[in-house]
């Protein structure tokens, strides 16, 4: 049952872009690079690495998404990265137990459960998709820790309006 957290604002470092859904995968591998990029900087992950959804575009054929992850304070770490917050805020979350491959109905289930609740996400809709202040996948799990993805746990989370 999904349920309604306050979280902090929240800075990290990322990578953006605009891709199909086929390329999420590519993205979720530049976590790894962010994370270097931070570590050779003496930077250390302040939480899990995410995925932000900033823009679903019509049919879901384009998404604006980020690779994330948190530090406790900005850092430009340059070139193809950008730094940005998360807002603060309330939202719903939930947890999703099991490989990536369920994070969309996962994802659909807690939107349908808004909409019977009458939630009012903090999006808006534009003429190129939703736009969404928070909308998060944020991997409680490490790969090289957990190599069974049916063990993964994501936590999923939607920024609520105000």
């Amino acid at each position: 049952m999904p349920t309604v957290v306050a979280r902090p604002e929240q800075h990290y470092a990322g990578y953006r872009t605009t891709i199909g859904v086929d390329g999420l995968r590519e993205v979720a591998h530049r976590i790894a690079a962010i994370v270097g990029e931070l570590a050779a900087r003496g930077v250390p992950p302040a939480d899990a690495p995410f995925f932000r959804y900033l823009v679903l575009g019509p049919g879901m054929r384009s998404l604006t998404v980020e690779a994330g992850v948190p530090v406790a304070a900005p850092v430009e770490l340059g070139g193809e990265y950008v730094t940005g917050v998360v807002p603060s805020g309330k939202y719903v979350v939930e947890t999703h137990h099991g490989a990536p491959d369920g994070l969309a109905a996962a994802t659909a289930a807690v939107l349908e459960w808004g909409e019977r609740e009458g939630i009012r996400w903090d999006r808006t809709e534009e003429a190129d998709g939703e736009h969404w202040a928070g909308r998060l996948e944020v991997y409680r799990t490490d790969p090289r820790a957990e190599p069974d993805a049916t063990r993964w746990e994501t936590d999923l989370y939607f920024r609520l309006a105000d």
